[in-house]
């Protein structure tokens, strides 16, 4: 359970420290992250999410993010994640389910906002390292008013 605590952990620093390229290496190849819209769990490819990126596209919202060219992150968002509550839902040797639940603290523009969820991890052992196969953020607001909700959670 450490390593898999440690992992979501180090996720969450390069998140604050706005190292998306780092974090962008903690997927496979074949990754998703996935922004439900509505409460229930649905079928991304057929409803509206808030975000739903295969490695491709969040490849270039990294690289918006880091160009400063993403208007929306003027002036950039200070974050603090804290996860906690971390269990173990699955584990078939290669790849495990994990849940746990997260508050984001973001400070832009002289305003601060808190985002709380459930994040619902896919992991798979490769290489002795553990990877991101999907990443569910089920925010617990996610069909109410989210504002400018431009940062990574």
């Amino acid at each position: 359970m450490s390593e898999i605590e440690d992992f979501l952990h180090a996720e969450a620093a390069l998140l604050d420290a706005r190292d998306f390229p780092g974090w962008l290496k903690l997927f496979a190849p074949d990754g998703i992250y996935w922004i439900p819209a509505i409460a229930d769990d649905i079928d991304p490819r057929r409803e509206v999410s808030i975000v739903y990126d295969d490695m491709q596209h969040l490849a270039e919202r990294v690289w918006r993010l880091d160009s400063g060219l993403a208007y929306a992150q003027e002036p950039t968002s200070r974050t603090a994640h804290l996860v906690g509550n971390i269990r173990i839902i699955a584990d078939d040797g290669d790849e495990l389910d994990v849940e746990s639940s997260f508050l984001v603290a973001e400070y832009r523009a002289g305003v601060q906002h808190v985002h709380a969820g459930q994040y619902r991890h896919r992991l798979r052992r490769a290489g002795g390292e553990l990877q991101i196969v999907r990443k569910k953020v089920d925010l617990i607001n996610n069909d109410g008013q989210l504002g400018n909700l431009s940062l990574l959670l």
